[in-house]
């Protein structure tokens, strides 16, 4: 194995062991979740038992409004972690998200890493992912295909990570042309296209210059959850042992650098209610999603499903994943009854308003 591709296997381990040992969260910015508030409904005319968190993503009828978002892949542990998640994405029929697959296009050594996915997953809907630089320089059909095939996608996420790779030691900043590719890539493959954030939140602006290009579906990924920038600050130290890229002060606000999940869905949501041609276009809220009633006020603001990535790394590795997501739901279903909201439909319709000072 060559050096890059030495490097690249190393990368996606200590990511992984970063997240889970280091605090690389937010330090002065939240999800904006607790900003707001449901109505109580004191006579909500449903039953608890029979509410309903079923819904209809990709193609499929999933049954909850959850998904399992893009972790890892392309070293020797991925594969039993992807493994894992894809059993209990199986198990309880949800959606289930890679990580990057870059080194599958570059090393076929790790490509089981991903495929096991789809073998522990056969029925639910599994997605691809590709990052914003490998998009920028081009991807042949040949790789598009090689992506897609590899786990019979039902759809191809393309990360969007421009302030990680700034971060990261040996990133690729190269982001010219990129809604040019992008709109190359969306016209040749044949599942929908998701455009996702990694943890810096996407604006009203972006999503529809990325809605223009062909995009299905965007994912905000906004800030509140796991900074990408200290991730990659800590293993920047690790390896260089010096801080003299940024001054200190700059260095901070840049660690804290992304918009709110919350403010991201606000603000797209009235982008869609605004303009006819963007009313079909989903929308998954992730970044920093950490219980049920995160998920409740996300679809009350606009979101179609949640997806949970950092949160859902730690429950696996304390081997409380299925616990983890169908406490979560408990936590949602609650909230549905307290607000008279009997499926997925009604609570995305149900009031939430931002909590008076």
């Amino acid at each position: 194995m060559n050096e890059s591709k030495i490097i690249t296997v190393n990368r996606k381990q200590s990511h992984v062991e970063t997240c889970l040992n280091r605090n690389v969260g937010f330090d002065s910015k939240t999800t904006g979740f607790e900003r707001y508030e449901f109505t109580h409904n004191a006579a909500p005319e449903i039953n608890h038992s029979e509410i309903n968190l079923s819904t209809n993503i990709f193609g499929h009828r999933v049954s909850f409004p959850f998904m399992i978002s893009s972790m890892t892949g392309g070293y020797d542990k991925a594969e039993h972690l992807n493994r894992t998640l894809a059993q209990t994405a199986e198990k309880l029929n949800i959606p289930l998200g890679v990580g990057s697959m870059r080194q599958a296009l570059e090393n076929t050594s790790y490509r089981e890493s991903f495929s096991v996915v789809r073998q522990a997953a056969p029925s639910v809907p599994v997605l691809a992912n590709i990052g914003a630089p490998e998009v920028s320089q081009g991807l042949t059909d040949k790789e598009l295909n090689i992506l897609i095939d590899m786990i019979d996608a039902d759809g191809l996420i393309v990360h969007l990570n421009a302030a990680q790779e700034l971060f990261q030691p040996e990133g690729n900043t190269n982001f010219k042309n990129f809604l040019t590719q992008l709109q190359k890539l969306t016209h040749t493959v044949e599942v929908p296209v998701i455009a996702k954030e990694v943890g810096c939140g996407i604006s009203p602006g972006t999503a529809k210059a990325l809605m223009d290009a062909g995009v299905h579906i965007i994912d905000v990924a906004g800030a509140g959850g796991i900074s990408w920038q200290k991730v990659e600050e800590e293993r920047y130290l690790q390896q260089f042992q010096y801080e003299n890229r940024f001054s200190s002060s700059a260095l901070q606000e840049l660690l804290n650098w992304g918009i709110p999940t919350a403010q991201c869905l606000t603000g797209i949501a009235t982008l869609k209610a605004e303009t006819q041609q963007y009313r079909n276009i989903g929308i998954i809220a992730s970044g920093g999603i950490s219980n049920g009633i995160d998920i409740a006020k996300a679809i009350a603001l606009g979101a179609d499903i949640c997806a949970s990535a950092g949160f859902m790394l730690k429950a696996l590795h304390d081997s409380r994943l299925e616990e983890t997501i169908l406490t979560w739901m408990n936590d949602l279903r609650a909230v549905m009854f307290l607000t008279g909201a009997k499926d997925i439909k009604q609570l995305q319709q149900t009031r939430i308003s931002l909590k008076k000072v």
